[in-house]
């Protein structure tokens, strides 16, 4: 079933496109929300786009304050009129979610897949916004899909078909990541307005249970070692650099424990820079090695029992608290 409709673009300015106005089109951190909704036959819901007339899942970017499933459902009401509530499934990262849009951006996707299901029938009270993005909406089964628009979409519906053993779809080819310090870099073009940071922290312990803190050089509170994120890094790639910058520590295995994001998140800097933090936490185990301090960043290292950790106040905000507690 297809449900088609025309419009034309909205100019309502969201959290990218103010950026975009500042930065034009160099590569982006794009941190978005898809909502991924499969009907009792196990048909995937996707949407025409208005931009490539390619298919993609209902999604976009986050606007400050939002989680990945108010994203979700919020986009997927403007452009299907549907509504309903919707369940984290999985963060998606990495160098292939590359894309450059028709009018020349160029982002790498950070992506919250939320899921949910509905009624084939529902499809019939469809009506989208009246921006353009949505071209028509249909009904898909996994081994019969359109023309996908983006990695994100081939990826994202890669992972289902996955799930009732099909094969992953093909990705197309990306570039290279650009080298550098994305977020400073943005920073001497924004100035201290928010930014979403897409980053990591590590949980490591050692074989009594003890976990390491850091206490920062610019306002003398403890962290967990971690950071922000490059173009093109995956979440692990991100733990283990800012692990082996930090504290000269290579690690095994990661496990990623909680994906923390939310207006409670949110972050000011000594020096004014703003950041809303969508931070993913993982554990991992100290298998020996020196410790060897960033010292610009990092004064002191220390382990600490579970039940002697520092009071929250001299935690390095509400993220490394709840980090702690998890």
């Amino acid at each position: 079933m297809l449900r088609y409709r025309t419009g034309c673009y909205s100019d309502r300015m969201s959290y990218l496109s103010e950026l975009r106005a500042v930065v034009g089109a160099r590569p982006l951190h794009s941190i978005g929300a898809s909502a991924v909704l499969l009907d009792e036959a196990g048909r995937v819901l996707l949407q025409r786009r208005g931009d490539d007339g390619l298919w993609g899942l209902p999604g976009g970017g986050l606007e400050s304050g939002e989680t990945f499933e108010q994203a979700a459902r919020r986009e997927l009401n403007e452009e299907t009129g549907l509504d309903m509530p919707l369940t984290f499934w999985q963060a998606v990262s990495g160098p292939e979610l590359y894309h450059r849009y028709p009018n020349g951006d160029q982002v790498y996707f950070v992506g919250g897949l939320c899921r949910g299901r509905l009624d084939a029938a529902a499809l019939d009270q469809a009506a989208p916004d009246d921006s353009g993005e949505t071209l028509a909406l249909g009904w898909f089964g996994l081994t019969e899909l359109p023309p996908i628009s983006a990695n994100v979409n081939r990826l994202t519906l890669g992972l289902l078909r996955r799930e009732v053993g099909l094969p992953m779809l093909p990705l197309e080819a990306s570039p290279p990541p650009p080298a550098g310090d994305h977020l400073r870099e943005l920073r001497a073009l924004v100035g201290h307005r928010p930014l979403f940071a897409p980053g990591t922290n590590v949980r490591l312990t050692d074989e009594a249970g003890q976990v390491l803190l850091l206490r920062r050089t610019d306002n003398g509170l403890w962290t967990l070692p971690g950071g922000s994120m490059e173009l093109g890094e995956t979440f692990e790639d991100a733990a283990r650099r800012e692990l082996r910058e930090e504290t000269g520590l290579n690690v095994g295995e990661l496990t990623p424990l909680k994906l923390f994001i939310g207006p409670e998140y949110r972050w000011t800097y000594p020096h004014g820079d703003v950041i809303d933090n969508v931070s993913q936490l993982f554990a991992a185990r100290y298998d020996g090695g020196a410790l060897r301090l960033q010292l610009e960043e990092v004064s002191e290292a220390r382990w600490f029992a579970l039940a002697d950790l520092p009071p929250d106040n001299e935690l390095s905000g509400r993220l490394i608290v709840d980090n702690l507690r998890l």
